[in-house]
């Protein structure tokens, strides 16, 4: 019974991350549409974002975080830079559908710069730009960089010390106490932090 229990679950979660992953994809052929009819209708193509300025950053307490407000940007193709920012931000869109959702693969950040070194005028000058790009992304769809697949870094930080928490893996909840349960090295944190959930612990504060 158990195992049985065990291979709905994990069905379910394989049946899960397609459904995102299809998600992941209509929003971004979303906005590749959005972009085309408005070449079809004579608009100058442009996408809006938040402004990334000190003065629009407010405090959720639903969710507790930081978040962007209401004033917003317009990108678009008026000039040389925006639209080969467009362009970039195209081509990054085609990778994530194409090389990732479509072939359940995945890039690290640092990959997806490296990538783009075949993109002749499209490509990255810095890594710096490509990962705000992919923010950008995140912004526009209401989507995690996670749901694109794509991945911080390879090895990501470490926790040591008195916290115990429950993490979703492929074969259900496991509850994790990072001092008790782990190596010398401590306890991996993972690249998707949303199937974490902290149980108990007594930090007044966490550096990183």
């Amino acid at each position: 019974m158990e195992q049985s229990d065990r291979k709905e679950e994990s069905e379910k979660r394989d049946a899960d991350r397609a459904e995102a992953s299809r998600n992941a994809e209509e929003k971004l052929l979303q906005l590749a549409d959005s972009l085309y009819h408005q070449f079809q209708q004579g608009i100058v193509p442009y996408i809006s974002l938040p402004s990334r300025t000190k003065g629009n950053i407010e405090f959720s307490s639903k969710d507790d975080v930081w978040v962007y407000g209401d004033q917003e940007t317009v990108r678009s193709v008026k000039t040389v830079r925006g639209a080969k920012t467009m362009l970039k931000t195209v081509h990054l869109s085609e990778l994530l559908i194409n090389e990732h959702l479509k072939n359940n693969r995945g890039s690290t950040l640092r990959e997806i710069y490296y990538i783009s070194e075949n993109w002749d005028i499209a490509k990255f000058h810095e890594q710096a730009e490509s990962d705000r790009l992919i923010e950008d992304l995140e912004i526009v769809t209401s989507l995690h960089r996670e749901d694109f697949h794509v991945r911080p870094e390879e090895d990501g930080a470490a926790v040591f010390g008195p916290l115990r928490l429950e993490e979703k893996t492929r074969r259900g909840e496991k509850e994790m106490h990072c001092q008790d349960d782990v190596g010398e090295a401590g306890y991996q944190i993972p690249f998707n932090v949303d199937n974490i959930k902290f149980i108990s612990h007594d930090a007044r504060m966490v550096m990183a």
